[in-house]
């Protein structure tokens, strides 16, 4: 019987030396970087230089404690707040009722949810003002019957950005809604789990990163309001003046490009703030949804 010894076949040299001939840059990541590159600094230079005016001109320490400025940021972190509570409050059962059960007219609806997002402030604020308004078909009864007026007050400032805010929330609520597996829900309740109880341990925590992305949506809406404010609520000092209403107060008042500055300036700077913190708490809550530990 012959026998035949296999030899070892050497791995050619090229897979444990590479060649050091340097890599081509692919050209296609390079036009998209290029691109990329070119919108960031578009979306980002006008915003550090009004960073940088404020801080090199002292513009922002010298108005900062204005009456002006202190009034209408107060107003807006008030008022967005209340804007906030009420869409989570109205909206999470409508987005809910949507992602979830089937009923006549809900296209109808879902489009009617999503108008507010594509219309005009100034349509919006006309829309109020003819409905909400002393004059308007619901304004001028609850003026009748309740002695309550809407229009031009701090409510109205609330009413204005819930109308063109809430829907934003409404959308993402409703499409973390729809990516929770609705068997879940069924294994829950045939477990004995109550439904409102079941909504809160288990469909809330797995839509949580939608919940809070429409929440910065809503929130960040809310506070650049400006169309929809001014037609509805007016532009008064302490009572309706919201920081966008504030910034175009002081261009075309005494304040002038200096106080616009120093309002644009705060707004960046907590806008970002805030962002920062939902992304955050985002980032967090899909973290601990892919690493889930019991509870007792």
């Amino acid at each position: 019987m012959e026998v035949r010894v296999l030899k070892d076949r050497t791995i050619p040299r090229r897979r444990f030396f590479p060649s050091k001939r340097p890599r081509r840059v692919n050209p296609n990541v390079f036009w998209l970087f290029l691109c990329g590159l070119a919108l960031l600094l578009f979306l980002t230079l006008p915003l550090l230089g009004i960073i940088g005016r404020s801080l090199v001109g002292g513009t922002l320490g010298k108005f900062l404690t204005t009456p002006i400025v202190v009034e209408a940021l107060k107003l807006s972190l008030i008022t967005t707040s209340i804007t906030l509570f009420l869409a989570l409050l109205f909206g999470t059962p409508l987005a809910y009722l949507l992602a979830r059960y089937q009923f006549p007219g809900k296209n109808i609806l879902d489009t009617l949810l999503d108008l507010p997002m594509v219309l005009p402030p100034a349509v919006a604020g006309v829309a109020l003002l003819v409905t909400l308004g002393r004059r308007g078909f619901i304004g001028e009864w609850l003026e009748r019957q309740f002695n309550l007026t809407l229009g031009f007050s701090t409510i109205a400032v609330v009413l204005a950005q819930l109308f063109v805010a809430a829907p934003f929330y409404i959308k993402a609520a409703k499409a973390g809604f729809e990516s929770v597996d609705i068997n879940l829900e069924r294994v829950a309740s045939t477990l004995g789990s109550p439904n409102l109880r079941t909504f809160w341990r288990i469909t809330v925590p797995l839509s949580l990163p939608a919940l809070l992305g429409g929440v910065v949506m809503s929130w960040a809406r809310a506070l650049g309001e400006f169309g929809a404010t001014i037609m509805f609520a007016g532009n008064f000092e302490g009572k309706t003046q919201t920081m966008p209403l504030a910034i175009y107060s002081a261009l075309e008042g005494n304040g002038g490009i200096e106080q616009a500055i120093t309002l644009s300036v705060i707004l960046v700077v907590v806008s970002f703030a805030v962002l920062l913190l939902f992304k955050s708490l985002a980032r967090y809550s899909i973290l601990d949804s892919n690493n889930p530990t019991e509870k007792e």
